[in-house]
């Protein structure tokens, strides 16, 4: 009975913590509480933009839900949120059923983000091509001495993060030509557990979203790296280091990097207030600035590349 009592009372403390952030306050551009919902593959993009907004903006509280891309999108179709950060744009069907209902959201580009293949620091194979990958994502490779002849790690593991993520659907829609995965691929639930999960596997191959790695300023994103290395991929029929590239914004840029994907503010606000200050500052020189730290491709600001490491 008192641990219930003890939950009940840390409820009422945040709700009252919140609503006194924006007392005596409207639901304006800048100011109010508002749950938006994000595709977990970018929760770092998403903290980091959400944090300094709200110390910019200190009369707002932004409460974000991660989830998987098709609950996130499912959310706004019913009305349970305005707001949405995901990796593609809303569809035809989607926008349809919206303005039957008299809405008329938009899907506004924010950035290029890369699809990251990894694999653990043991493995000597990192460098792939569309080709190798989509027979590895099919179940038609299934062992590592299949790509090299040398190779003792035995059988491939794939893992994603969740059956209904973005990168799912990336590597359905783009890699395989939306064949079917292999069910020797399996779900780790979250990109960090992908990690995690690559980091203690030598035979492990994952697929994230590079803005989990890409950060240099962050401790968390250094500390992911210590376990795995980000592959090289090839557009090339006989991939070699000079022809395969990692998800480096010059190389999202040059489009030289084959695994690249946009992200998106998908946005029905007809008031036009939090949802949509948020969204301003997203697109504004701050938050594009934010996104350029995190080692993704800004949509509307330039990008100075002064040194391409060799890795991640």
């Amino acid at each position: 009975m008192n641990i219930r009592i003890g939950f009940w009372l840390l409820c009422l403390t945040s709700f009252m913590a919140c609503k006194g952030k924006t007392s005596g306050t409207q639901d304006t551009l800048f100011s109010g509480v508002i749950r938006v919902a994000v595709d977990e593959t970018l929760s770092p993009l998403a903290e980091d933009e959400i944090a300094v907004f709200e110390a910019q903006y200190n009369q707002t509280g932004i409460v974000p839900i991660y989830t998987s891309e098709v609950e996130a999108i499912n959310l706004l179709l019913r009305d349970s949120v305005r707001w949405v950060l995901a990796t593609r744009p809303l569809s035809g069907d989607e926008l349809e059923s919206f303005h039957s209902n008299k809405f008329f959201p938009e899907s506004i580009k924010i950035a290029t983000d890369g699809i990251a293949l990894i694999v653990n620091r043991q493995n000597a194979d990192s460098i792939f091509n569309i080709s190798m990958l989509q027979k590895v994502f099919s179940g038609e490779v299934t062992r590592w001495n299949q790509i090299s002849s040398g190779s003792k790690l035995g059988d491939i593991h794939v893992v994603f993060d969740h059956p209904n993520s973005s990168t799912v659907r990336y590597v359905l829609d783009s890699i395989c030509g939306r064949g079917r995965l292999s069910d020797r691929c399996h779900a780790a639930g979250t990109n960090r557990e992908v990690i995690d999960y690559v980091s203690r596997t030598p035979g492990a191959m994952g697929v994230i979203g590079v803005n989990w790695i890409s950060d240099e300023q962050d401790s968390l994103c250094r500390d992911f790296q210590k376990g795995i290395q980000v592959a090289r991929i090839s557009r090339a029929d006989q991939p070699t280091y000079g022809n395969s590239y990692q998800p480096y914004q010059y190389y999202l840029y040059t489009g030289q990097y084959p695994l690249s994907r946009d992200i998106y503010i998908l946005l029905n606000d007809p008031r036009s207030a939090l949802p949509t200050g948020l969204t301003s500052f997203i697109t504004g020189s701050r938050g594009q600035r934010i996104i350029l730290k995190a080692g993704l491709l800004p949509a509307t600001m330039p990008v100075n590349i002064v040194n391409v490491r060799d890795q991640i």
